[in-house]
């Protein structure tokens, strides 16, 4: 009969770096951020702690590897399109890709040690922004303001207490209206009953927003600061 030892051994055999980072990131993703450990992780690999370590020397090594693994599932601009709309699809991309993986959000640009995902995202970006003519210090200034609105976007979205336009609705109606009586609150109770009535969707927010982003950015293009 196997000693704990050896089952210990079997059970670690089946372990590799690419398993480790795909289990961090759906423990992540159930549990945040916060609640990720080498000690938490060895146990839902049921695997031995130090054996980990073969993988990733540390926390911040393994963080690196999940910010990559998240940067991967990111689309890239796609080539041949124009600016606006490699853009666009890039931003609607990571925003999806965040709400998979809310704890990211605040990680995104913390990394020191990018990984090779990480790198190509970035100049896939700046090679778009450069060959539609923005200039250097341009194309730098549009990646970071296309970066703030998508993360500052993602991040008040999943503190949203609602996730559609319907519940949206119905906590318009059961929650805010009795707050906003019409005599104290006369326009916050006109827009919460004028939105309620043509159907509001809030997830239309973040195109609205990205299209004057790009819209603001275009002139921008042939500037030579």
């Amino acid at each position: 009969m196997p000693t704990k030892k050896q089952r210990q051994r079997e059970t670690d055999a089946g372990l590799s770096k690419q398993r480790v980072v795909i289990e961090a990131v759906r423990l992540a993703d159930r549990e945040g951020v916060d609640g990720l450990s080498m000690r938490r992780l060895a146990g839902v690999l049921s695997a031995g702690a130090m054996s980990l370590y073969h993988y990733v020397a540390n926390k911040d090594e393994l963080l690196d590897a999940m910010i990559d693994t998240v940067f991967e599932e990111i689309e890239l601009p796609p080539e041949g399109a124009d600016w606006q709309s490699a853009m666009r699809r890039r931003a609607v991309s990571t925003r999806q890709v965040l709400a998979r993986h809310p704890w990211a959000i605040g990680l995104m640009e913390s990394r020191t040690s990018p990984g090779p995902a990480n790198l190509r995202h970035r100049e896939a970006v700046t090679a778009c922004l450069r060959r539609a003519g923005f200039s250097v210090v341009m194309a730098t200034h549009a990646n970071w303001l296309l970066d703030s609105y998508v993360y500052g976007y993602a991040l008040q979205e999943v503190s949203l207490p609602f996730d559609t336009a319907d519940e949206l609705a119905d906590m318009a109606e059961e929650v805010f209206l009795p707050q906003l009586p019409p005599d104290e609150f006369p326009y916050l109770n006109e827009s919460a009953v004028e939105l309620v009535a043509a159907g509001y969707d809030p997830a239309e927010e973040f195109i609205f927003g990205l299209d004057l982003v790009l819209a603001a950015l275009e002139p921008l293009r042939t500037s030579r600061l």
